[in-house]
């Protein structure tokens, strides 16, 4: 069995204005004192990495890989949820999702379209100049709007979509392929990955590309009333991205999953800090090393009551206290012998 690496951290939702959040230098620091092994970078973000450069330059990579391990860091995996998101977006939500597009491809869905996929391909190139096995996405959505068939969907149309978008995705895996990299896409309420029938569907569309792979992530399943234990037993040869999250469902007479337009801090489903939620993170790390999964256990902060920084504070104990020390024995291997096969034989009656 593999003993799960960590702890690490996504540091997409601890950027900011002020030190040490502002810069690579300050979050390294930040991370390695509170006891992290490993960050998950945020390639939309410029002050940690210059994307276009990694892909063109193995010395750059070099580099930054050798700033981070100074810190007693790894780079656990390079992440394009945003760009991957713009792969594929529907028409009714191209205002909103705009924001995260660069402005020369602004209010210009086609050229949006056409940037996201070559941003993530170039991410396929720098992960592997930095050694990466593992890169961290989200697939996008033309069929959400249609998750809930009012009216209903007709004939085809869940096919046609998860056709096109594999279409967009096959160009980008096969760079990823070419480059011995996994892309493992988040399953997520909102993508068109979003539970395990949608991922077997995209699977299937792409041909089972052996690039096609998951991101991990139990809050988003507690949202949905998905068995998130089951899912590793399902899926567990897939999984090579780990986020820790946890999450709580509590409905009520007013609201349920699909939350009544509340805020988070009103909804029946809500993201929480890691131990305040619901989620057993024992017998999900458990699974995870019983089944081999060569992953980082990296901690994602997205909580609507507990600050960030308590958070982080809290998580790199947590997930240190959740990993499991593979055992390479037997519990019994004491009352064992050396094999005798007359003796096998006497044991079964056959001699």
């Amino acid at each position: 069995m593999k003993t799960i690496k960590g702890p690490a951290v996504f540091l997409a939702q601890f950027m900011g204005d002020n030190a040490p959040f502002n810069s690579l230098d300050g979050l390294c620091k930040w991370a390695s004192d509170l006891g992290y092994k490993g960050i998950q970078i945020p390639t939309w973000e410029t002050r940690l990495i210059d994307l276009d450069k990694a892909a063109k330059s193995k010395t750059y990579c070099d580099e930054l890989k050798g700033k981070i391990n100074n810190y007693g860091l790894e780079i656990t995996e390079l992440s394009t949820h945003l760009q991957g998101q713009l792969v594929a977006v529907h028409p009714a939500y191209d205002i909103m999702f705009d924001n995260f597009a660069p402005d020369k491809v602004k209010n210009n869905p086609k050229a949006r379209t056409e940037w996201a996929v070559q941003t993530v391909k170039n991410a396929a190139i720098a992960s592997k100049h930095l050694g990466l096995k593992s890169h961290a996405t989200f697939s996008g959505s033309l069929l959400w709007h249609t998750m809930h068939p009012w009216p209903q969907r007709p004939p085809g149309l869940v096919e046609m979509g998860f056709e096109e978008l594999a279409k967009r995705w096959l160009p980008i895996l096969n760079v990823f392929d070419e480059n011995d990299v996994d892309v493992c896409y988040e399953i997520h309420p909102g993508e068109d990955l979003h539970d395990g029938d949608t991922f077997e569907r995209f699977l299937e569309a792409t041909g089972n590309h052996k690039r096609v792979n998951i991101l991990y992530d139990p809050s988003h399943f507690v949202l949905q009333q998905l068995d998130y234990i089951a899912y590793i037993d399902h899926y567990h040869e897939f999984i090579k991205s780990f986020h820790v999250k946890d999450s709580e469902f509590n409905p009520t007479g007013k609201k349920g999953a699909f939350g009544g337009y509340n805020n988070w801090i009103d909804r029946a489903g809500r993201y929480r800090s890691l131990g305040d939620g619901q989620i057993d993170f024992k017998t999900i790390f458990s699974k995870l090393t019983q089944y081999e999964c060569d992953v980082w256990a990296v901690m994602e902060w997205e909580c609507c009551i507990k600050s960030p920084e308590q958070g982080a504070r809290e998580g790199a104990v947590f997930i240190q206290n959740h990993i499991i020390e593979a055992t390479e024995k037997a519990f019994d291997d004491f009352a064992g012998a050396a094999i005798d096969k007359e003796k096998l034989k006497r044991i079964l009656g056959l001699k």
